[in-house]
């Protein structure tokens, strides 16, 4: 029987990983359509990639499949074959990284869940069918020059700190299920403006611009492929760049650059910075943004109390960490938490 998940640690995944002499591509992509059996989808998908030698994080439910992987370059075609050879997936569109290392992701993951995307949509008469329009580069920038046009960033807070579009209205909430009632209460007065949603690869704006729809607003589009499809298109087609800063990530880089600005600034020092890293106290691990300095004199950690421990040996730091609910462990400005340091 074949093994249908990884068996190797994480740590000699990723000395191979880096250890590989051939160039990998990272892409993201999604797609809403009706899976009847999710796990056998899940198993046949896992066995296809995994023969590909394809690494990534891809989730799966009823509702459709969410996907951001790292592709070996001789494999491209091949795993582009792979996809389209299903029905639901024949032409989708893969959303190709911007600013690539080929180091995003070191071991195949497919997991089940209740949504490809958590909403916290209970009410059944909901249908992604009824969805915005979409516009590509050329359209958004059309749009978006008209001042009465009401942008959206439908990502978190620490994605919309170190870059977003223009005039882009921030939605101030933790979860992506927190933010769809919380956009609609913010807008409510706007019902009858243009109003265009954006997020990183497309899949949460999507559902957020049927969400606004289903409350009763009019003209609601959202951005084809996200922000990584209109840097790409941009720069492909010499458009003018509306979009500043980092486009934050979900995988091992945590952000690929759009535009040299730095538009924030280390949670420790106040310098412009805008690479997030993990602490490194691992009873901590707390998402947040380090300038070169900080990360020199504190060694990775968003803290003087964190440093400190990181600084005990294994077995003590062990069992401080015993216990420990680390929760949602970001830097959220919404709820004014600090970085001691």
């Amino acid at each position: 029987m074949a093994v249908l998940h990884n068996r190797v640690s994480q740590e000699e995944l990723k000395k191979l990983l880096y250890e590989e002499t051939e160039f990998r591509i990272t892409i993201s992509f999604y797609q809403y359509f009706f899976i009847e059996d999710p796990q056998a989808f899940r198993d046949e998908f896992y066995k296809g990639l995994n023969a590909l030698k394809v690494f990534g994080r891809i989730y799966i439910a009823s509702e459709g499949i969410n996907a951001q992987v790292s592709v070996p370059e001789s494999n491209f075609e091949a795993f582009k074959n792979f996809l389209y050879s299903y029905p639901a997936l024949n032409g989708i569109r893969l959303n190709v990284a911007v600013d690539d290392d080929g180091k995003s992701f070191w071991v195949l993951k497919v997991k089940l869940r209740n949504k490809i995307v958590a909403d916290g949509i209970t009410d059944p008469s909901f249908d992604m069918a009824n969805k915005g329009k979409y516009v590509n580069a050329e359209e958004f920038n059309k749009l978006t020059a008209d001042p009465e046009t009401v942008v959206v960033d439908m990502r978190n807070h620490y994605e919309f700190e170190v870059g977003h579009f223009e005039n882009a209205i921030e939605i101030p909430s933790d979860t992506f299920r927190d933010q769809l009632p919380m956009a609609a209460e913010m807008l409510d007065d706007k019902k009858d403006k243009n109003i265009i949603m954006y997020c990183t690869g497309g899949i949460r704006c999507e559902k957020a611009s049927a969400y606004m729809l289903h409350r009763g607003f009019k003209n609601v589009f959202h951005l084809e492929g996200g922000i990584i499809h209109y840097a790409n298109n941009v720069k492909q087609n010499r458009l003018d760049n509306k979009f500043h800063g980092k486009n934050f990530v979900f995988d091992d880089r945590l952000g690929e650059r759009i535009t040299d600005e730095i538009i924030a600034k280390c949670h420790q020092c106040g310098k412009p910075a805008d690479d997030h890293t993990n602490c490194k106290n691992e009873g901590c691990h707390l998402l947040f943004i380090q300038c070169d300095e900080c990360s020199k004199k504190y060694q990775g950690c968003c803290s003087e109390k964190c440093h400190e421990i990181i600084q005990l040996p294994e077995e003590e730091q062990k069992q401080l960490r015993k216990g420990i609910d680390k929760g949602m462990m970001v830097f959220n400005k919404a709820r004014r938490r600090r970085p001691e340091g």
